[in-house]
């Protein structure tokens, strides 16, 4: 990928986080990257095309951060790490994971395949610890981050280490 290429992409992130998707057009974008529009047209050929190389380099950030997790073979270290992922948010990965749930409502699309590894990673841990329906406790971990996530991305609750420990409690973590 070429520097332009790349200086198109990080602009666009940073817009479409920012501004929105639907709000931002790819002039703006263009402007903001210092290229000509017709060059983001050469390169991904439309807006929706520009935010496919964003989902791309997403789903790849969100496979690197989610591996170490889910690769463990204790069940407790798998969940307790999935709780504390989304009050671990490194700075150089906030705006992408600002824009990967702004998507959730501004788009007509929800991509699942992203959380799905983790989704099966949670079921086989609490089957593992014998809980009676694995696949309910899965999904109520997956919508309470879903919800922590959102707060820490909009707002970072002051008191995340209490809210941290109180997950964790929950699940004897």
């Amino acid at each position: 990928m070429t520097d332009k290429q790349k200086n198109i992409l990080k602009a666009a992130l940073i817009l479409f986080a920012e501004k929105g998707y639907a709000a931002t057009s790819t002039s703006k974008v263009a402007k903001e990257a210092g290229v000509s529009e017709g060059l983001i047209f050469r390169h991904f050929q439309n807006k929706e095309g520009l935010l496919n190389a964003i989902m791309q380099l997403a789903k790849a950030a969100a496979n690197r951060e989610f591996a170490g997790i889910i690769e463990n073979e204790n069940p407790k270290a798998i969940i307790r790490g999935i709780i504390e992922m989304p009050f671990k948010i490194k700075q150089d990965q906030f705006l992408l994971w600002k824009l990967i749930y702004a998507l959730k409502w501004q788009t007509e699309t929800y991509d699942s395949s992203i959380s799905e590894p983790v989704k099966q990673a949670l079921i086989k841990a609490f089957s593992k610890l014998g809980y009676s329906n694995p696949n309910a406790e899965a999904e109520t971990v997956l919508i309470l981050i879903d919800g922590i996530a959102m707060a820490v991305l909009l707002r970072k609750p002051a008191n995340m280490d209490e809210i941290v420990s109180s997950m964790l409690a929950k699940y004897k973590l």
